[in-house]
């Protein structure tokens, strides 16, 4: 099979074998999504080598571990626990101390024509969730995960900063839970894309703004964001950190005890929720698409993404 794959730092679409894990399901991949993820990895972060990818969509071809599930529609959470330990017994893997993580932790990812994952990890897509709204499963649970960690009401006052594809399902997802909510860009028709959900204000920085908002979450990827967020949270009030960066940031520790703020590391959502809101509409991922490309362009489709503006693009190894 296909499979585009990170390896002693050079990103290219190989030839290899198609996974043969034992008690795993076999996932024929429909549609990929390049995450930003991808992108760090390829810099150098997480020292991940093999195939890259974790979002996705695709239909299962066998499961020995989960045979109701053959021919259907699924996509899958990326953590996969040992079975074993008190996280993986209360049924959430994402803290294992020996999990993997699809295309990130020592598991082949998503950028190929087939994946495995334990049938445990995947759901079935609704009818009416199309592949390319199914793709964003992943990254929409990342961003309404935020809910799980940080009281989100709709008395809550939140800033999103970032208006790259992440914090755009930030804002469109807690817009759901709060009114209230300011997203920060610096990119008008990005941020254009999340202008027509109600509760949702676009806006530049103002002297108002200072110290302000309850919750504040930190999606642009960049240290400067980091510092705004400082400027915008409340005393005691929170920062969501979404974004994974490679280096190493500093920050203004003297800021964060004096305003007793807390700062909180948000990564994985679960992907039941993140299903709901597509289904529903009430999370419409249309206008983040920029293009789907075949999985043979993948190196390329890699660069395009990586460049500054750039939306979603999706990979077809299908065709």
């Amino acid at each position: 099979m296909r499979a585009l794959r990170f390896i002693n730092g050079k990103l290219e679409v190989a030839d290899v074998a198609v996974p043969e894990l034992p008690h795993e399901a076999l996932v024929r991949v429909v549609r990929s999504g390049i995450c930003n993820t991808d992108i760090e990895i390829a810099r150098g972060y997480a020292g991940f080598e093999g195939t890259i990818g974790h979002e996705f969509v695709g239909i299962v071809e066998t499961a020995d571990d989960g045979p109701e599930l053959i021919g259907k529609r699924v996509v899958g959470e990326i953590n996969a626990g040992c079975g074993r330990c008190e996280k993986c017994a209360a049924g959430d893997p994402r803290h294992c101390p020996s999990r993997t993580v699809l295309g990130i932790v020592g598991r082949d990812g998503a950028h190929a024509e087939y994946l495995q994952l334990p049938s445990r990890n995947l759901l079935v897509v609704p009818d009416n969730v199309s592949d390319e709204q199914a793709v964003f499963a992943e990254p929409l649970a990342a961003a309404y995960g935020i809910t799980e960690q940080v009281e989100i009401s709709d008395q809550s006052k939140v800033a999103v900063i970032g208006d790259g594809k992440l914090g755009l399902l930030c804002a469109m997802s807690l817009a759901q839970r709060s009114p209230s909510l300011i997203l920060i860009g610096k990119h008008s028709s990005k941020m254009a894309v999340a202008g027509h959900v109600q509760g949702i204000l676009l806006g530049d920085i103002s002297p108002a703004m200072s110290h302000y908002f309850d919750v504040v979450v930190e999606a642009s990827g960049s240290e400067s964001g980091f510092a705004t967020a400082l400027d915008l949270v409340r005393p005691r009030g929170k920062i969501v950190l979404k974004s994974t960066f490679h280096g190493t940031p500093t920050w203004a520790a003297s800021r964060v005890v004096v305003d007793e703020i807390t700062i909180v590391g948000s990564r994985c959502g679960r992907f039941a929720p993140a299903l709901e809101l597509l289904a529903s509409g009430a999370v419409d991922v249309s206008g983040l698409i920029q293009e789907t490309r075949r999985l043979s362009q993948g190196d390329a489709a890699m660069h395009d993404a990586a460049i500054k503006g750039s939306l979603k693009i999706l990979l077809d190894p299908t065709r």
